[in-house]
């Protein structure tokens, strides 16, 4: 895909996201806030669908796992055990000519993906015979042999990751700036990313409270108060939904990279040596899961992290293919027993379990050890944005027969039915002889089991339309011939078949569709 389409392509969906009342740009009416988002009334229906389906999946399919509501506000020692306050920085670097600041480490990022589709279509090239002119064969293999050593050199700086190795990558590279192609950069340093505010409204000299920049240590400092009031054995997880801030300097693609975001983390304590079992079964479970959603398995796939932090033993992303490349929407980690270890030595308490399953090796218990952890993160704001990036479709379509046919186009959200923010919608053929009063009767029957909408105005063509657009999978009319027999008629969003049934059938048909089951079969 190229560029210009993908802008395109994002600039629809953005534009889509307002104007149906999914995601609006915080305080517009002011000029907005820059990478603060709020949701509208589709979008929290939909967002919070996500959520309720990530957290039934972890709670009430794994007896394993429970789950807590930490607060954002945590002692100020909680991030320097974790390593926040000495380490949580991003090497950022400014372009002189444009005055905008980015990421040095996505710029390099950038520059290798766009070296490794150079690669790919020279060698596409060379495979077809007769597409090369005469005499031009070694300066392909030149070319080729040129990127594939940037790219060694551009990989190397980020494995080093220092703000020196990533300045000398960009100059070396020649990289530019996007849009401008300005190559007038500063050299790198580090930002510290977190947000702080004073502790204290009466001591002036108490120390800073952060807000929390991520959501696992809410997790971590709970783990004995959850093990012991929640009478878990090891192995055993700890889930929670929760808002983490971070002060993102280069924040753009949507909703993408926020300032303000929900993460949905579950953190899984595990005895020492079955770490990499574990790790592999939640690799697996969790891209089932996003499968399950309607993220389809060739525009997913997991990225191996070159670069490790000091703490961890292996660690994946799996990203999507969104209209601008594939990105990471969760992280799988595999954490080893640092976080548990790091609050047990700086708030002397001790973070140990005391196992007494008999060890094969030995006949006796395992006894007291810090347990390793295996982490699973999602981003609730990238998971809606995929969500909805893979929903979003223009499509043509044919309407009528002989004289009448005609051929148009139709945007619709092909959202799964249990995500939809709308679940049915119902529509009386007129407002008049007891139509709405049948319809009236029908929602008021149906609202306590699915979110709906009772819609009278214009044609009912039109009506369609409005639900496609916020992806509602049923459209009930109701007519005459309800009136006399209690059928309806249902109209089904990504078909648009219309099916003829009683009322009565409406609570199991409609139920069967939008259940959290039809996604729980699959995982």
């Amino acid at each position: 895909m190229n560029s210009a389409l993908e802008t395109t392509q994002l600039k629809d969906i953005v534009a889509h996201a307002k104007e149906y009342g999914f995601v609006f740009q915080s305080s517009e009416i002011y000029d907005g806030l820059a990478a603060v988002y709020d949701y509208g009334p589709n979008g929290v229906e939909l967002k919070n669908n996500l959520k309720r389906l990530w957290w039934e999946t972890m709670t009430q399919l794994h007896h394993d796992v429970v789950g807590i509501d930490a607060a954002i506000f945590m002692a100020p020692q909680t991030w320097e055990a974790s390593g926040h306050v000495a380490g949580f920085n991003d090497p950022l670097i400014d372009n002189l000519d444009s005055k905008k600041r980015y990421r040095a480490d996505v710029l390099v990022e950038e520059k290798i993906v766009a070296l490794q589709k150079e690669i790919e279509g020279l060698k596409f090239k060379q495979s077809i015979p007769n597409s090369i002119p005469d005499g031009t064969w070694n300066s392909y293999e030149d070319r080729i042999s040129e990127a594939e050593n940037m790219i060694g050199l551009l990989t190397t700086a980020l494995q080093i990751g220092t703000p020196h190795s990533l300045s000398n990558a960009i100059k070396q590279a020649n990289i530019s700036e996007p849009g401008t192609g300005s190559t007038n950069w500063t050299e790198a340093r580090q930002f510290n990313l977190m947000y702080s505010t004073q502790g204290s409204a009466i001591d002036a000299d108490a120390p800073p409270v952060y807000l929390r920049p991520e959501t696992a240590q809410g997790i971590f400092v709970n783990f004995l108060n959850v093990q012991k009031s929640a009478r878990m054995k090891i192995p055993f997880g700890i889930a929670q939904i929760g808002k983490a801030f971070r002060n993102e300097i280069v924040a753009r693609q949507f909703i993408f990279r926020m300032r303000e975001f929900e993460q949905m983390e579950m953190q899984f304590f595990v005895r020492p040596g079955t770490e990499g079992e574990w790790y592999d079964t939640w690799k697996a479970a969790r891209r089932r899961f996003h499968e399950a959603l309607g993220l389809p398995a060739d525009k997913l796939r997991f990225h191996d992290h070159d670069k490790l932090a000091h703490y961890a033993k292996a660690a994946v992303d799996i990203e999507y293919e969104f209209p601008f490349g594939f990105k990471e929407i969760e992280g799988i980690h595999s954490r080893s027993d640092f976080d548990l270890a790091q609050h047990q030595h700086l708030s002397r308490k001790k973070q140990q379990y005391f196992d007494n399953d008999v060890d094969p090796a030995t006949g006796k218990p395992y006894g007291n050890y810090v347990p390793y952890v295996v982490e699973t993160s999602v981003g609730a704001d990238r998971l809606f944005l995929a969500t909805l990036c893979q929903a979003f479709a223009e499509e043509t379509i044919t309407e009528g027969e002989g004289e009448a046919q005609q051929t148009k186009t139709r945007t619709v959200l092909r959202l799964h039915p249990a995500l939809a923010p709308v679940k049915a919608a119902i529509f009386p053929l007129v407002r008049k002889d007891g139509l709405p009063e049948k319809a009236q009767a029908i929602f008021d029957d149906l609202r306590f089991d699915f979110r709906l909408v009772l819609e009278e105005r214009d044609a009912i063509g039109k009506r369609y339309t409005r639900q496609d657009l916020i992806g509602t999978p049923f459209c009930i009319a109701v007519d005459h011939q309800t009136l006399e027999d209690d059928t309806v008629t249902v109209r089904d969003r990504d078909s648009r078949e219309q099916v003829r049934m009683p009322i009565a059938e409406l609570r199991r048909y409609i139920s069967e569709a939008v259940s959290f089951r039809r996604i729980f079969e699959k995982l």
